[in-house]
């Protein structure tokens, strides 16, 4: 399969509806990271996200729509996902409801579960497209387990990506926040943290006025993506909470100037957005990488999450 470039202007988003209606998959921008859609009510077009990425086919995936009506008609809304949705909704935040029973979404996008995880996008070409599609099944847009992309570039990759196994990339350049949205469900009925993210679980808990409950996942049975314990990994070693590395590695920095540093100021903010990017140029350099303490609040605590998943033993 060669796979299309396409621009999001008038004619590439036509394009674009036209391969996803056709049963298609595709990478396609959000604020978070590029995901590889597909029409979440097509069987077959499920199951080429899966077969694209090498992805576990126990590993559900995110439905993208693009209001909170379109929400409504596929999951069951409690009243504090509402509350949840109004304050964050578009962005960078995935719920885990209940399905409904008349929601038409193809049984391999919940990988057998009664809940759904969906989430409203904030990019303005994911909303666009959105508009022309109906609901998208969009897992991140690389070879499953390897370092999400946050540009056309790295869906395109050479290493890990996707050149030739999907029908084309929509390139909106580069993602602004730049990690997977944060993760919210209510699997003992308390809203609990499922994974961190794009959006601090502190204003989330702020917004509840209440904390969030704990959740400590089985990595063979999630109820929610991105909870297997290797992922976002690069091909080199990692070795995490180095203040200096050793004369071998390659280092990236945090708070401090360099080739590889994720926020020469110590910006939460600044370092998620370059995360990833970050971690495929240091891959590149072809040996074993060690990365600077950060902070593990706010955004931190994702950016630490999806270090430690890099980090973590490859099965």
């Amino acid at each position: 399969m060669q796979t299309e470039h396409l621009l999001p202007d008038q004619m590439g988003m036509a394009r674009a509806a036209i391969l996803l209606a056709a049963g298609q998959v595709m990478a396609i921008p959000t604020e978070t990271v590029y995901g590889l859609a597909g029409d979440a009510r097509n069987g077959q077009a499920v199951a080429r996200i899966y077969q694209a990425k090498g992805r576990p086919s126990f590993n559900p995936l995110i439905v993208h729509v693009p209001d909170m009506d379109a929400a409504r008609s596929i999951a069951q809304m409690s009243p504090e996902a509402e509350t949840l949705a109004a304050a964050f909704w578009p962005g960078a935040l995935t719920l885990v409801l209940p399905l409904r029973p008349d929601a038409a979404i193809a049984s391999l996008v919940t990988a057998g579960l009664d809940t759904i995880a969906i989430r409203v996008p904030a990019h303005p070409v994911a909303q666009a497209l959105l508009r022309l599609t109906g609901p998208l099944a969009a897992p991140s847009a690389n070879a499953s387990g390897r370092i999400s992309p946050t540009s056309a570039a790295h869906v395109l990759d050479p290493d890990g990506g996707l050149d030739g196994r999907i029908a084309a990339v929509l390139d909106a350049g580069p993602c602004p926040v730049g990690l997977e949205s944060t993760i919210i469900g209510w699997p003992q009925g308390c809203a609990t943290l499922l994974r961190p993210g794009g959006i601090p679980a502190e204003a989330i808990a702020a917004t509840l006025a209440h904390p969030l409950a704990d959740h400590h996942a089985d990595p063979a049975a999630p109820n929610a993506p991105g909870q297997l314990t290797s992922h976002y990994a690069p091909q080199a070693p990692l070795r995490l909470n180095a203040p200096d590395p050793t004369p071998d590695e390659t280092h990236i920095a945090f708070g401090q100037p360099g080739p590889f540093t994720l926020s020469e100021t110590g910006d939460l903010t600044q370092a998620a957005a370059r995360l990833f990017d970050t971690l495929r140029r240091a891959d590149r350099e072809g040996r074993p990488i060690s990365v600077a303490p950060i902070p593990d609040h706010g955004l931190g605590a994702a950016i630490n999450d999806r270090l430690r998943r890099a980090a973590a033993p490859r099965g």
